[in-house]
């Protein structure tokens, strides 16, 4: 009876843990990573008797943790990769609708500047038309100074979230450290701390959602966790930090150091998956390359229309005014150069001066020194070097000219080792802005002009001249020098000779009669004449040239007079080479081959937004197909070690009816011995 007793009470107690872990099961159902519990018996030592082993009831052995390190490893890589898509899919679909919209893109601000300046092109004298062009313009500036503030925002926004993030790693971190050293204390008394384990798996798993982890389990039940390229974030009960600092290279960038004691190590380009891997890979790729190609594109709208409005007059007989700011700017200049943290002379900088804007790049370079006078340049995009360049040959020959920028010293004295971030571009659109203000300042007309002789009786025709010297609008001795070229070149004579064979024969004639130079045409053909008119004027260029057309057939001594444009009011000769830039290919031009490479303005602005809207599409379809992923590893995972109600519930009355079945059996007992107490009365 002793032995049916014991037999009950070893029920009753088997059934009533059983009982208590499943409802701890169902009080958990919806506590995050929880994995479900189940009691293990087994039976007693059976006691020997005359007739063999007697059972002696069940013990239970063990409560195990229903757990698949697997499939947990599975939903951990699946969250750091789900993750990375949404935080970069989160920043790429802001930049997407920027330069898209009708409201903010560049496309629609040029599309109605190049339509103002084809309206005034067709009346020149027209101011309220002129206006127009100034309205517009400042319009296009300002598009792209919103673009700019609005990626310059996104690029703060990073810098902040990332310190948001490294915090919780560090949080979670340490949090973790924490678990492993009560796991490891309650693994060395023989105990599976089972709440504990899915607590910190739980705390693992919410890392994943920040950064990209590497988990190593050890011997003693801890977890080792490694980032980056294996930098040890927690060891066993110690946990090293995150910490985000200002860029040594580019202040305006934050840079994620690994701190691990008194040691210091830039992890940045290492970190890869969960928040941080997103916003990373987005500013490096994304981010990064728009914000060059608006500047180039605002650089080379500026330099391009100042450029051929210098190349006219306007309407007081002036030649033209840049219409937005120079490129050149001499704060713009010192603000592409960012001289690095420990450089020999902190006060040391570079001026970096737009030299070509057509063959201008998206990519940022670093200067390094090797000398005190000389350095190469690398560009970052592909690993191109440049050099050596010694930086006291000035001005900057077109050697030292590397895609279209050149350096000068701007303060400060250099030493071999150190290095300098350039960013030709990057600020561009931040520094465009419309100057002029006065309409009739708009240079529409061509500086030279062509007269037919009264008196000729021939057929041929002369097309206006085009000037081919250009004037350099960014060199203030030069554009001097050649405006007064132009302006006090004595009037040339083009005369017509007699006809010999297929040929006929003209002198170019000046002033006194003297003959310039000469050549011959196919009269009934287009023939294209080049001009050189020398100048004799002291500190001038000694020659310009121009062209023009000569066509029809004219007869010897028919003349046409080329001179200086004196009452250009109506001429829009200018103007049209203006409205032509729309279509001219001035961006991205391969000085190898300039007539196959290069893009126009809306073209080159065309190709970002179709760039940055296949990026987002595809990051479109790789959230929502990590998104598949990591619910397919959840549910693989839940469906092994989450908590079903129904099979919960169910456990709930089987072990309710083997308690009340122990405690009948107890019961049982207790008749038999009060059966043989009464024997005995």
């Amino acid at each position: 009876m002793a032995d049916l007793l014991n037999i009950g009470l070893s029920g009753l107690s088997v059934n009533k843990t059983a009982l208590a872990i499943t409802g701890h099961n169902i009080s958990n159902v919806k506590t995050p990573g929880f994995s479900r519990q189940e009691a293990v018996q087994a039976t007693n030592v059976p006691q020997f008797s005359g007739g063999g082993y007697i059972g002696s009831g069940s013990t239970l052995v063990d409560v195990r943790r229903i757990y698949s390190d697997f499939l947990t490893t599975q939903v951990r890589s699946s969250t750091a990769l789900n993750k990375d898509a949404e935080s970069y899919l989160s920043q790429i679909n802001q930049l997407d609708a920027l330069l898209a919209g009708t409201t903010t893109g560049i496309t629609p601000g040029l599309q109605r500047l190049f339509s103002a300046l084809q309206t005034a092109a067709e009346d020149p004298a027209n101011i309220p038309a002129r206006q127009l062009v100034l309205s517009e313009a400042e319009g296009v500036a300002k598009r792209f100074n919103t673009v700019y503030d609005r990626l310059y925002e996104q690029n703060g926004f990073i810098n902040k979230q990332l310190s948001a993030v490294s915090e919780q790693v560090n949080q979670l971190a340490t949090s973790i450290a924490g678990y492993n050293d009560a796991i490891a204390i309650a693994a060395s008394n023989g105990l599976q701390p089972n709440d504990l384990l899915d607590a910190r798996e739980e705390a693992v798993r919410k890392l994943s959602e920040s950064i990209g982890i590497t988990v190593v389990p050890q011997d003693d039940n801890t977890l080792n966790i490694f980032v980056g390229s294996g930098q040890p974030l927690v060891v066993g009960n110690s946990a090293a930090r995150l910490e985000v600092v200002t860029g040594s290279a580019d202040p305006l960038r934050s840079e994620v150091q690994f701190v691990s004691g008194n040691s210091r190590q830039g992890i940045t380009p290492l970190i890869t998956g969960g928040e941080l891997g997103g916003l990373i890979r987005y500013r490096e790729d994304v981010l990064d390359v728009t914000l060059n190609s608006v500047g180039r594109l605002a650089l080379s709208v500026s330099d391009q229309i100042n450029s051929q409005l210098g190349q006219g007059l306007d309407l007081k007989g002036n030649f033209g005014e840049k219409l937005f700011r120079d490129i050149n700017d001499p704060i713009s200049t010192g603000q592409r150069s960012i001289a690095r943290i420990g450089n020999s002379d902190p006060t040391a900088n570079l001026n970096v001066l737009i030299e070509d804007t057509t063959q201008l790049s998206n990519s940022d370079y670093e200067v390094t020194f090797t000398s005190a006078t000389n350095y190469t340049v690398r560009r970052i995009s592909d690993g191109t070097n440049f050099g050596p360049i010694d930086i006291t040959v000035q001005p900057p020959p077109a050697a030292s000219v590397v895609d279209g920028f050149a350096l000068n010293s701007a303060s400060g004295i250099y030493a071999a080792g150190d290095r300098f971030l350039l960013t030709p571009t990057r600020g561009g659109a931040s520094d465009i802005r419309a100057d002029l203000k006065k309409a009739d300042a708009l240079a529409f007309a061509a500086p030279l002009k062509v007269a037919k002789s009264p008196a000729n009786i021939g057929s041929g025709i002369v097309t206006q001249p085009s000037l081919v010297t250009t004037i350099d609008i960014y060199d203030p001795l030069a554009k001097a020098n050649m405006e007064t070229s132009l302006r006090n070149a004595p009037p040339l004579r083009i005369v017509m000779g007699a006809t010999g064979g297929a040929t006929q024969t003209y002198n170019v004639l000046d002033i006194n009669g003297a003959t310039v130079t000469s050549g011959s045409i196919v009269p009934g053909q287009n023939n294209k004449l080049t001009l050189t008119v020398p100048i004799n004027l002291p500190s001038v260029p000694s020659s310009f040239a121009f062209e023009l057309t000569l066509s029809g057939r004219p007869e010897q001594g028919d003349n046409f007079t080329v001179g200086f444009n004196t009452s250009g009011v109506s001429d829009n000769r200018n103007a049209l080479k203006l409205t032509s830039l729309q279509t001219k290919s001035t961006v991205g031009v391969d000085p190898l081959n300039p007539t196959t490479t290069g893009a126009s303005f809306t073209d080159a602005y065309g190709d970002l937004v179709e760039r940055v809207g296949t990026l987002t599409s595809q990051a479109r379809v790789d959230g929502e197909a990590t998104g598949a992923i990591l619910k397919q590893a959840t549910d693989n995972r839940d469906s092994v070690s989450a908590v079903n109600l129904d099979e919960e519930a169910a456990n709930l009355i089987q072990f309710q009816q083997y308690y009340q079945a122990s405690a009948q059996i107890i019961q049982t007992a207790r008749s038999l011995f009060d059966t043989l107490i009464n024997t005995f009365r």
